[in-house]
Formats: C-alpha cells, sequence, structure tokens
C-alpha cells in the first residue's frame, strides 16, 4: 500500500504571510485566499456571537480537514484563528472601544476545498454537536493585495499605539494609504498563553497614494 501523502501546512507554503518582523513593519503581497468566515458586531468578550463563531469555524475546519483526509488522501494542519476587524469611526477602533467594533473571524483553507464540501460539512456538524451559528458560515476567497504587516508581542489591548504609529507616521512616510480591514493572525492560542507571551500579526492592506482609486 502506497504512503499517504504528507500532510501540507499552509502557515509554511505561505511562509511570508505568517511571519514578520516585531520591530518594523514590512510589507508583503498576499495573494487571494480562501477562508471560512464568520461576521459579527460588537465587543468579542461580551457578546454570544463571538464564542459561537469560534466554535463553529474549528468545528467545521476540522470536519473538512478529516473529509478531505478520507474523500481525497490529502491532509493539511488546519490553520490558526484570524479576524477582519473595523469601525464606522477609526477612533473608536483606535480607543478600544469594542462594543462598536465590526468584525469577521475566519480560518484558511486549502483551494481544494470547494462549497459542496462545505454544505457536507455543515451537514455532518448538524447531526454531531447542533452548534448555534453554523448557518452564518461561508467560504470566501480575500483578496488584499499588498499589505503592511508587524508581529505584535502582548496583550490584545497594547496594540493601540503599534497601529496609530502605522497610520500616522509609517504609512505617510512611505507613501502608502489604507486600502481594506485591519487583519490580525493569531498565533498563539489565547486560553493557554499568558497575555504577555501572546503573538499577533497585524496586518494593513495599502495602496500607493499616487494609485488610482
Amino acid at each position: 500500500m502506497e504512503a499517504s501523502l504528507s500532510k501540507i501546512d499552509l502557515k509554511t507554503e505561505h511562509k511570508s504571510l505568517y511571519s514578520a518582523p516585531a520591530k518594523d513593519f514590512a510589507l508583503v503581497e498576499v495573494p487571494p485566499l480562501q477562508y471560512l468566515m464568520f461576521d459579527g458586531y460588537g465587543d468579542p468578550n461580551t457578546v454570544a456571537d463571538y464564542p459561537q463563531a469560534i466554535e463553529a469555524l474549528y468545528s467545521l475546519s476540522y470536519t473538512l480537514k478529516f473529509m478531505s483526509k478520507r474523500a481525497f488522501d490529502r491532509d493539511y494542519v488546519v490553520g490558526p484563528l484570524e479576524g477582519l476587524w473595523w469601525a464606522r469611526d477609526m477612533n473608536s477602533f483606535v480607543a478600544r472601544q469594542k462594543d462598536k467594533w465590526s468584525w469577521t473571524m475566519m480560518i484558511l483553507q486549502p483551494d481544494w476545498i470547494e462549497k459542496p464540501h462545505l454544505c457536507a460539512a455543515l451537514s455532518e456538524v448538524v447531526m454531531k454537536k447542533g452548534l448555534p451559528g453554523l448557518e452564518k458560515v461561508r467560504l470566501e476567497r480575500l483578496e488584499e493585495g499588498l499589505c503592511a504587516q508587524i508581529l505584535h508581542v502582548g496583550p490584545f489591548d497594547d496594540e493601540g499605539p503599534t497601529l496609530e504609529r502605522l497610520h500616522t507616521e509609517w504609512l505617510p512616510a512611505h507613501g502608502l494609504t489604507e486600502a481594506g480591514r485591519h487583519h490580525e493572525i493569531y498565533l498563539s492560542d489565547a486560553r493557554k498563553v499568558a497575555p504577555d507571551k501572546l503573538r499577533t500579526i497585524l496586518r494593513q492592506p495599502v495602496r500607493r497614494v499616487n494609485a488610482a482609486g
């Protein structure tokens, strides 16, 4: 019997996207990538949607992983949790007024996973667990293009000064402006890692100031 294909790690295949310097921002070109996504609004520490989003995304991601292994003999590592964050007034974002935030939590999926596979995974998870919020999960391709990113080490609530420096100093100094939603990649499990040890990539889609659009 032939040995199965080795397990694919999407973080390794996209190494420049899942690693970043901690001292200063770096520019990366992000190709179109597809994710399982769940939209919500409000303080992630208090709204019911947020833990539902996390549980639904992980349950479906692992179900899809095992389906892929059975159906295609293609195994892969489930990626880290990621999130898009924004607010009508970005000052409320920098000031950490979380009750005014909108968010999309997401987990990266390999290209061979398609919507029919998600439908099958949804049916399986509904039968086994019946989790709330499953109907809010979708499979969607995200196009970010040119992005600035940096590694933040420490509590989430300490991100403000870094983000302010990005928007008020670094982007203008490099002839860039924001062109999409603030993106966070959670390399650490906040349930298991002390707040001062948390590693989070902060990413901002950008465009040249003199570029069209």
